[in-house]
């Protein structure tokens, strides 16, 4: 992904904001309801730090001030303010360190980078390594379920909106987890419906992308990895290479209005219904916002800014989130083009033009060595980038069957079911159905993301 420079000066104007509005909150009553963390996670990131109750030690405060409002006004981090942020280290509280994990994203400097890390590392109690700073920060606090201090949002907004623009309509209270944010190196799309023809320094979406015929694809090898989706009897492929530049399209098939993203990092393409909703709401018109939730793209509708959780297709935030939107699911298949072809030869797909010149394979190369961005613990039962098909069954239960094993016991006649969720192969790939048959809106990802957004799946085979 592409970086946004940003200069010291800069730096420091935001941290000044943040550190006002860090006083304004630091008397604030906070709830504490710590759960039991799981034994894989003591074994792998060890034992958290203790947690202290109520607010901070005025001496703790004026530190604060130090380190952040005064380093404004001297545009530089000097010697007080190295001592401030020993005292704020030495404090031990690890709420703060969620403050420092955000502003080491945007650092300036390797050196003050360094500063915060080292910070960071006491706050946790854990000698930490080296490299990667902010990522070994986040995924313990994460691990750890470190609580947030009070008013975290009010001051992670003012760090995110000071650096990036756009995302003042997003960062607002809702039912999302605001601690788990963090941002994927691009600017948000915020580009009007339907004038994705015009180019932006995001991740751009297609709105009402060109398609041809199966014929017309010469560009297409066989073996190219393709999604596919069928609505009322229409058939379209959505190749791998043109969803790892666009990451989002919002299309037309069947006679139905779909939001397609996909998240490289999570090795899902999803597709969702953006029609036929409730009385009073219009069609949302999905958009990448640049920022991530635990690896996963964090995708907004550009009329509303409400904001959805792009696993669960549920809208958290914005006048979407107030009106319960939960969106409705329709099945992808992830298939090779020559499979996808000869099963469906009816299909169309998007045309070549819409991959901008550009030939990725983030899902072979980027992608395939490990999370590249925080995601903290892993549920250990299956590796963490195993391919899963995942559903959710008729009484509400996840429940995520490994494709690997799935496909051989297909291929070999064997039946798989689980509550009402049956298994069949289809062009080459996998789909969920219902005990009578009717599509169940399953899709294939990396296993971390499946169990992380759905924990305590159940995993088949039992």
């Amino acid at each position: 992904m592409t970086s946004v420079a940003r200069s010291t000066s800069s730096f420091f104007a935001i941290i000044a904001l943040v550190a006002a509005l860090f006083l304004v909150w630091a008397d604030e009553p906070r709830a504490q309801d710590a759960a039991p963390l799981p034994d894989y996670v003591i074994e792998q990131f060890g034992t958290p730090p203790p947690i202290p109750e109520g607010p901070l030690p005025e001496v703790l405060q004026a530190a604060v001030q130090v380190a952040f409002v005064d380093a404004m006004t001297q545009s530089s981090w000097g010697t007080d303010q190295s001592i401030a942020l020993t005292e704020i280290a030495a404090s031990k509280d690890p709420r703060l360190a969620w403050i420092v994990s955000d502003l080491m994203r945007f650092a300036p400097s390797r050196g003050l980078n360094a500063a915060l890390a080292d910070a960071a590392s006491k706050l946790l109690g854990k000698e930490l390594p080296n490299q990667n700073h902010w990522g070994v920060v986040t995924d313990h606090l994460i691990a750890w379920d470190i609580p947030a201090p009070p008013g975290y949002l009010r001051v992670k907004r003012a760090i995110f909106t000071g650096f990036v623009p756009g995302w003042e309509k997003i960062f607002v209270d809702g039912d999302i987890d605001w601690r788990l944010v963090s941002w994927g190196g691009v600017l948000i799309d915020d580009r009007a419906y339907d004038t994705t023809d015009r180019r932006c320094n995001c991740i751009p979406a297609a709105d009402n992308p060109e398609v041809s015929s199966a014929e017309e694809a010469t560009w297409l090898k066989d073996e190219d990895i393709v999604f596919g989706i069928a609505v009322n009897g229409e058939y379209r492929a959505y190749p791998r290479r043109i969803m790892e530049v666009r990451e989002m399209v919002n299309d037309t098939l069947g006679g139905r209005h779909l939001g397609i993203p996909y998240c490289t990092l999570c090795g899902a393409a999803q597709a969702y219904f953006t029609d036929q909703l409730p009385a009073g709401i219009e069609r949302p018109v999905l958009r990448t916002s640049g920022l991530l939730i635990r690896s996963n793209k964090v995708m907004y509708d550009i009329t509303t800014h409400s904001v959805f959780d792009t696993f669960l297709g549920k809208a958290v935030t914005g006048p979407l989130a107030e009106k319960g939107l939960q969106l409705k699911q329709a099945t992808v298949v992830t298939t090779d083009w020559g499979t996808w072809k000869t099963a469906h030869p009816e299909t169309t797909v998007l045309v070549e033009a819409l991959a901008l010149g550009r030939d990725f394979d983030f899902r072979n190369n980027r992608d395939a060595d490990g999370p590249i961005f925080p995601v903290g613990d892993v549920d250990p039962r299956l590796p963490v980038h195993e391919d899963v098909i995942g559903v959710i069954t008729a009484s509400g239960k996840p429940v995520a069957f490994q494709r690997s094993k799935a496909f051989v016991a297909l291929r070999n006649g064997e039946e798989i079911a689980f509550e009402n969720v049956r298994l069949e192969l289809d062009a080459g790939g996998i789909r969920a159905v219902d005990s009578d048959g009717s599509d169940l809106g399953s899709h294939q990802a990396f296993w971390f993301a499946w169990s992380q957004f759905h924990p305590g799946t159940e995993l088949w085979p039992m």
